[in-house]
């Protein structure tokens, strides 16, 4: 691959250690590679010059994780590893609601990293593929070519993996599929997660559609089962 074609990983970490071994491991598997040692330069890079992924560190000097991800969640759907010391359930899930797409616990191996990075970029190339047509689901355009959700025309920012939600429900409209389906479809074996991500991303996904009146309400919760999109949107 010409390194003007390599995809290009963006990464937020203060700690210079960590930068160096992740860059050269990166590095090695073929990506091109830009850094941001604070948060604020981190954002900054990520708004101007859109990465193809970044990996992020939760705590950081000017902005952190969490703040960072809820400002470039405004406007973008990038796909976001985080690193982080926190271990506990409640800070995964935390995370998951600022629109994280996956995590990496320190002290971590830089072959899983490159791992995940690559696992979150072929989930996203495999959407991006342009071999799908649009969905129309009543008022619901989704495009799996262009990774776009809109609402009687106008764009719903979505990040990927609700992206790969919406789409998966929409394929079968009134299909309710269990939570450990949707896992399997949307993170793949590889990803190491529990069944409160789904209701998590479900969750965020809702809440933008039911923003939108024309949308409201096209996911629905089979209590105690699983998810699915409401047959009569079809």
């Amino acid at each position: 691959m010409d390194a003007a074609d390599a995809p290009r990983i963006l990464i937020v970490e203060d700690d210079p250690d960590i930068v160096q071994v992740v860059r050269a491991y990166l590095e090695g598997s073929g990506y091109a590679v830009d850094v941001a040692g604070d948060g604020r330069a981190g954002l900054s890079c990520a708004l101007t010059a859109p990465p193809a992924l970044i990996v992020l560190d939760w705590m950081l000097p000017s902005l952190d994780g969490l703040e960072f991800m809820r400002i470039l969640r405004r406007t973008s759907a990038v796909p976001v590893i985080m690193l982080t010391a926190r271990i506990e359930e409640s800070d995964r899930i935390l995370g998951l609601e600022f629109g994280v797409d996956d995590y990496v616990t320190k002290p971590f191996s830089p072959r899983e990293l490159v791992a995940r990075v690559r696992a979150v970029l072929r989930r996203a190339a495999a959407s991006d593929d342009g071999g799908e047509a649009p969905l129309e689901r009543g008022s619901l355009h989704i495009d799996p070519g262009r990774r776009r959700v809109c609402v009687v025309g106008e764009d719903i920012e979505v990040t990927a993996r609700e992206f790969d939600l919406l789409h998966t429900l929409a394929l079968r409209p009134g299909r309710v599929f269990r939570r450990e389906e949707l896992l399997d479809r949307v993170w793949g074996s590889d990803a190491d997660v529990v069944d409160r991500v789904v209701d998590v991303h479900v969750s965020n996904l809702r809440r933008k559609l039911d923003a939108h009146p024309a949308s409201a309400g096209a996911i629905v919760t089979m209590r105690g089962v699983g998810y699915a999109f409401r047959e009569d949107r079809a």
